[in-house]
C-alpha cells in the first residue's frame, strides 16, 4: 500500500502542476489577478507532494521492499543505508523522480523569494514553470514510475546497485548536476515570461541573474564532483574521456557560462538583450537534450541510464515543443527588443561579447562530435568516431583567445577605452607571464612542447593580469586598507572565478603533459621505479565488506629510501551479480597524486599492477571548486541584493 501511496502523490503533484501552468498564463492573459495569486499555492503544493512521493520511494528502498521493481533491480538488503537512498537515483526511474524533486523544489523558491515581481511577470514565470513540470510528471507517471509492482511474485533479493555506482562521489555528484540542470529552467522560464510580457528592457536579466548565477554554480561543482568521481572509481587514471553523456553536461555549461556574462552586461549596459534571451533558451534546451541522450538508449555509456526507445521518442517530442514553441515565440518578438547602450570596439562590452562567442563556438564543436555519430549511424551510413584527439585539438585553438580575453576583460571599463594606455599595462602583464611560465616549466621538466608551454602561459596569464587589475583598483584608494574594504564580494567572486580557470588550465595542461603510467607484474618483494618514487609490492591480503569480499594489494611507496605511504587497492568480488570492481589506491597531494591500480593475478604468485605518477591533477577539481564558489560568494553581496531589490521597487 506504501508505494501506491507515493504514486498517488505523484498524480496530485501531476494535477498542481496541470493547475500551474494554466491558472496564472490565463490570469497574466486576462488580467485576473485572483488566478495569479494562486500561483504560489500550487507551487508549494505540488513540491510538497513530490517531496512525500521521494521520502516514500527511499523508505521502501530502506525496508528492502522487493515487491516494487525499481528495488528489486536497484537495491539489496547487504547494500549499506547510504547506498541504499543513492540508489534512489542510481536507476532511470528513480532518477526522473529526482528530477522532479529539483524541478518543484525551484519552483517552490521562486514562488516564495519572487514577492516584489509584478504579479503579471511572476504569474507567467511560475507558469512556465507550470508547464516544464507537467512535462516531466506525465512522463514520469505514463513511462517511468518508480513504484510498479511485481506482485504476486517477486524476488526475496534484490540486483544491488551497479558496483560502480557505490562510491561517495555518486552519492552527491547527481543531485548537485540535477540541481544545476533544472536551475537552468528558472532563466529559461524567466526569459520566456519576458517574452510573453514584451517587456525585454534590463529588468528581467536583473531578476533572472541571481537565479541563473545559483544554478551554473551548481552545474559546475557536479561536473566536478563528476570528473573526481571518474577518476577515483574507474581505475584508469582518466578525469575526463569525452563521452557523450560527459558532454551533456558541459554544453549546458558553456551556455550557461556565456549566459552569465551575457546577463551582467544587459543588467548594467543594456546592450545584447536578444542575445540574452536567445542563451537563456539554448542552455535549458540543451539541458533536455541531454537528458535525451543520456536516457533515450541512443549511446551506450557506463553513465546512461535507460535503454527504452519509447522513453526517448518523448524526450526528443518534448524538447521539440519546448525548443520549438520558445523559439517562435522568440522571433515573434526579437524585432521589438533594441540595445540601449553604446560603446567603442576597445570596451568590456566586447570583450565579453567576443568571449560569449567563443563559448558558444565551444559548445557547437561538443554538439557536433556527440551528436554526428549517433546521427550517422541512424541514416545507416555505418559507424564513424570522433575521439579524444578531436575534441582536444579544437579546444587548444578556442582557449588561447578565450583566455587572453578574459586575462583582459576585467582591466575594461564600461563603454569606451584608450587602445594606448592598456596595450602597455597588457605587454607588460604578458611578459612577466611568459617569463614566469619559463621559470616554472623549465627548472620542473627537461622537456616542455611549445603547446604545453603556450597553455601554462595562459593560465599564468590570467593569474596575473587578475593581480594587475586588482592592484590598480587598490592602488586608486587612499591607503591599501581603504582600496580592499572598497571592493565588494562581487568583485572578489570574478577574481575567484578567473582564478579556478586558470588553476583547471593548468592541471589539465600539466597531467595531460607530463603524467607517467607503468604496467608491471610483481612479486611480493619486487620493487618497481617509476620517476623517483619505488613501489615495494609487499603481497595481497583478503578483503571483506558489507556486500563484497576480493583482496587489496599493499604496495609501500619510497623516495630516496624513505617511506612516502602505503597504498591498498583493491580488486572486489560483489556478492550479489559476481561483479568484479577495481578500486584504485591513490595517495594525493597539491603538487602530484600517486595512482595504483590492481590488476589479475599472474602465474608464479605475481600480479599485474598499474601505477601512474599524475602531476598537478587535483588543481583541475580545485580550479572547479574555486569557480563554483565564486557563484555562490555573489549572491552574499549586499550591494547585489540591492540593486535587485531597488530593480523590484521601480517595477512596481
Amino acid at each position: 500500500m506504501v508505494p501506491e501511496i507515493g504514486y498517488f502523490a505523484l498524480v496530485l503533484a501531476m494535477a498542481l502542476s496541470l493547475l500551474l501552468c494554466i491558472f496564472p498564463l490565463w490570469g497574466a492573459y486576462t488580467g485576473n489577478l485572483r488566478l495569479m495569486r494562486a500561483a504560489p499555492a500550487l507551487a508549494l503544493g505540488q513540491c510538497l507532494f513530490v517531496l512525500f512521493s521521494f521520502g516514500v520511494l527511499i523508505y521502501v528502498t530502506l525496508t528492502d521492499d522487493f515487491t516494487v521493481a525499481y528495488v528489486a533491480h536497484h537495491s539489496s538488503s547487504t547494500l549499506p543505508w547510504y547506498y541504499k537512498v543513492t540508489s534512489t537515483w542510481g536507476g532511470h526511474e528513480g532518477a526522473i523522480l529526482l528530477w522532479l524533486v529539483m524541478q518543484s523544489s525551484w519552483t517552490a523558491l521562486v514562488a516564495m523569494m519572487s514577492k516584489s515581481l509584478p504579479w503579471v511577470l511572476r504569474a507567467r514565470v511560475l507558469g512556465v514553470l507550470g508547464f516544464l513540470g507537467v512535462g516531466f510528471m506525465l512522463y514520469t507517471l505514463w513511462m517511468s514510475s518508480p513504484f510498479e509492482r511485481l506482485l504476486p511474485y517477486f524476488p526475496v533479493e534484490g540486483r544491488d546497485l551497479n558496483p560502480l555506482l557505490q562510491d561517495p562521489g555518486m552519492i552527491i555528484h547527481p543531485p548537485l548536476l540535477y540541481m544545476g540542470y533544472v536551475g537552468l529552467s528558472v532563466s529559461f522560464s524567466f526569459a520566456i515570461a519576458a517574452l510573453l510580457t514584451g517587456k525585454l528592457d534590463n529588468t528581467w536579466a536583473k531578476w533572472s541573474r541571481p537565479w541563473t548565477m545559483v544554478a551554473w554554480a551548481f552545474l559546475t561543482l557536479g561536473i566536478t564532483i563528476g570528473s573526481w568521481w571518474a577518476y577515483a572509481e574507474l581505475g584508469w587514471g582518466g578525469w575526463w574521456f569525452w563521452d557523450p553523456v560527459e558532454n551533456a553536461s558541459l554544453m549546458p555549461w558553456l551556455v550557461a557560462t556565456a549566459l552569465l556574462h551575457s546577463l551582467a552586461a544587459t543588467e548594467k549596459r543594456g546592450v545584447f538583450k536578444s542575445w540574452t534571451v536567445l542563451l537563456a533558451i539554448a542552455a535549458f534546451s540543451l539541458c533536455l537534450l541531454g537528458t535525451f541522450i543520456v536516457r533515450s538508449g541512443i549511446i551506450v555509456s557506463v553513465h546512461a541510464f535507460a535503454t527504452d526507445p519509447d522513453r526517448g521518442l518523448y524526450i526528443l517530442s518534448f524538447l521539440a515543443v519546448v525548443v520549438g514553441g520558445s523559439l517562435a515565440l522568440y522571433a515573434a518578438r526579437v524585432s521589438q527588443v533594441h540595445s540601449e547602450g553604446r560603446y567603442r570596439f576597445v570596451s568590456r562590452e566586447v570583450a565579453l561579447w567576443l568571449n560569449n562567442i567563443f563559448l558558444v563556438v565551444a559548445t557547437l564543436i561538443v554538439l557536433l562530435g556527440t551528436l554526428l555519430p549517433m546521427i550517422h549511424k541512424e541514416l545507416g551510413l555505418g559507424s564513424i568516431s570522433i575521439g579524444v584527439p578531436f575534441f582536444n585539438q579544437m579546444f587548444s585553438i578556442i582557449i588561447v583567445p578565450f583566455a587572453l580575453l578574459l586575462g583582459i576583460a576585467p582591466m575594461l571599463r564600461w563603454k569606451q577605452n584608450k587602445l594606448s594606455a592598456m596595450a602597455k599595462k597588457w605587454l607588460v602583464t604578458i611578459g612577466l607571464s611568459l617569463v614566469a611560465t619559463a621559470a616554472w616549466l623549465f627548472s620542473s621538466y627537461d622537456m616542455v612542447s611549445g603547446l604545453t608551454f603556450v597553455a601554462t602561459a595562459l593560465a599564468v596569464w590570467i593569474v596575473f593580469a587578475t593581480a594587475a587589475d586588482l592592484l590598480q583598483k587598490v592602488s586608486l584608494q587612499s591607503s591599501i586598507t581603504e582600496g580592499f574594504k572598497r571592493l565588494g564580494l562581487s568583485y572578489w567572486a570574478m577574481v575567484l572565478g578567473h582564478v579556478g580557470l586558470a588553476f583547471v588550465i593548468a592541471g589539465v595542461t600539466l597531467t595531460s603533459a607530463y603524467s607517467v603510467e607503468r604496467s608491471v607484474a610483481m612479486k611480493p618483494g619486487d620493487i618497481a621505479t617509476l620517476n623517483e618514487y619505488q613501489y615495494r609490492f609487499e603481497g595481497v591480503k583478503e578483503i571483506r565488506g558489507p556486500n563484497y569480499s576480493g583482496y587489496a594489494g599493499v604496495v609501500t611507496v619510497l623516495k630516496q629510501e624513505n617511506v612516502v605511504t602505503e597504498l591498498y587497492a583493491e580488486k572486489r568480488l560483489y556478492d550479489i551479480g559476481m561483479q568484479f570492481m577495481t578500486e584504485a589506491a591513490i595517495d594525493d597531494g597539491f603538487f602530484r597524486d600517486l595512482y595504483l591500480a590492481l590488476g589479475e593475478q599472474m602465474s608464479r604468485g605475481a600480479w599485474s599492477l598499474r601505477i601512474y605518477h599524475k602531476p598537478y591533477v587535483r588543481w583541475m577539481w580545485l580550479g572547479g571548486i574555486l569557480i563554483s564558489l565564486a557563484g555562490f560568494i555573489v549572491l552574499a553581496d549586499k550591494r547585489y541584493r540591492r540593486r535587485v531589490k531597488k530593480v523590484a521597487q521601480e517595477s512596481l
